[in-house]
């Protein structure tokens, strides 16, 4: 099986309720994009138009690999309207605030899996039934880990064990998945001269890189002055990947508690467990069952579920006050519930027919709707499992 051949085989829609005036402080628009993440291409427009880019704002974070609409809002009055190969920035009104993830009801998906077999196309349609009747785990996947360095771990781990020289070592070192070689030799050299700022600071692109190492290079040891020099936003993605990183790990255990016939999918940030199917008490529960992302204040919806969370926080050497970071505060953790099954809406599947970029071969076409913070890539997992 393949997917995101070409950027046409995985199309994401937002689904938003959005508050559209006929004028505002804020203009909305209609991103439409190919080959960009959503954050690189609003600062790339941001410089365009000699904006800070502070005054754009967007609802979710959307896949380069992917064709992918989404409502983005500027706190200017200018029509900032574009139009480029592999991107569009359209006018469509006016909103009293800028848009947030709390706009968002979900997305749209139309996926085409590529390069089937026989075998394959029957095992996807079989489970398609098995997936509408008992969903499947709400894991955040792999793309949510991008920032974790398959070395050293995650950089807000660190941080909340107060080891401020590792963090920061992760945060300006750390190699993720899609890193150019140039970025990945410099990382490489930063990592081997550790310590030795001015060596650093010579060989230092980025401005953060420049700032930070030009800090420490006349205060050795500034480690949490460094770290308060990360921008908020940044910081905030640091964060909500290790509790995407904890939320996946309790979900995990929560369904090896319950007894129940899992089968593992390898991931960068541990195995996804998934059931294949569930008796009506399991599925009662779980389908009525919120998780909290983790943070200094958590309400969990039973003792069980507390005390699988409390093993976790014991073998990471953390404790849940640790998440009430008073040194490092421009960004901070906060507790939200999320769902632990999630159920496609409107879910189809179009027979299977030859596929025209590999002879012999056979593609499908899925349709379905998820929730805000749902992953389609997941749900492909759950489909294509051994």
């Amino acid at each position: 099986m393949k997917l995101k051949v070409i950027p046409e085989d995985f199309v994401v829609r937002e689904l938003a309720r959005l508050p559209v005036r006929e004028k505002g402080l804020y203009r909305l628009y209609l991103l439409e994009k190919k080959g960009w993440n959503t954050i690189d291409l609003l600062m790339r427009l941001a410089k365009a138009h000699n904006l800070p880019y502070r005054l754009f704002a967007y609802g979710g974070l959307k896949d380069r690999h992917a064709h992918t609409f989404q409502y983005v809002t500027v706190k200017h009055a200018a029509d900032l309207t574009t139009k480029e190969e592999n991107f569009s920035l359209r006018s469509i009104g006016y909103m009293d605030r800028p848009m947030g993830p709390d706009l968002l009801e979900g997305n749209e998906f139309a996926i085409t899996l590529r390069a089937l077999g026989t075998v394959e196309v029957s095992r996807i349609t079989r489970r398609v039934d098995e997936v509408r009747g008992f969903g499947y785990p709400n894991y955040y996947d792999d793309q949510r880990f991008g920032s974790m360095d398959r070395q050293m771990g995650l950089m807000a781990e660190r941080l909340l064990k107060r080891h401020y020289n590792g963090s920061l070592q992760i945060y300006l070192t750390g190699i993720y998945p899609e890193e150019k070689k140039e970025a990945r030799e410099r990382k490489l050299f930063f990592r081997e001269h550790w310590g030795d700022w001015a060596t650093c600071l010579a060989r230092a692109k980025t401005t953060m890189e420049s700032r930070i190492f030009s800090l420490l290079a006349g205060k050795p040891k500034a480690y949490i002055e460094a770290l308060q020099m990360i921008p908020g936003e940044e910081l905030s993605l640091l964060f909500s990947a290790y509790q995407s990183f904890l939320f996946n790990e309790l979900l995990r255990r929560i369904l090896q508690d319950l007894g129940l016939d899992l089968v593992a999918v390898p991931g960068v940030a541990g195995p996804y467990l998934f059931y294949r199917r569930l008796e009506r008490k399991e599925l009662a529960y779980l389908k009525s069952l919120f998780l909290p992302l983790a943070a200094s204040r958590m309400e969990f919806p039973d003792a069980s579920t507390e005390q699988l969370f409390a093993a976790i926080m014991e073998e990471r050497g953390i404790k849940r006050s640790s998440f009430n970071l008073r040194k490092v505060r421009q960004a901070f953790f906060k507790s939200t519930p999320r769902e632990a099954v999630v159920f496609p809406g409107d879910f189809r599947l179009q027979p299977a027919e030859p596929d025209d970029l590999y002879p012999g071969r056979q593609k499908m076409r899925l349709f379905f709707k998820l929730p805000r913070g749902s992953y389609g890539t997941m749900l492909i997992k759950r489909l294509t499992m051994p």
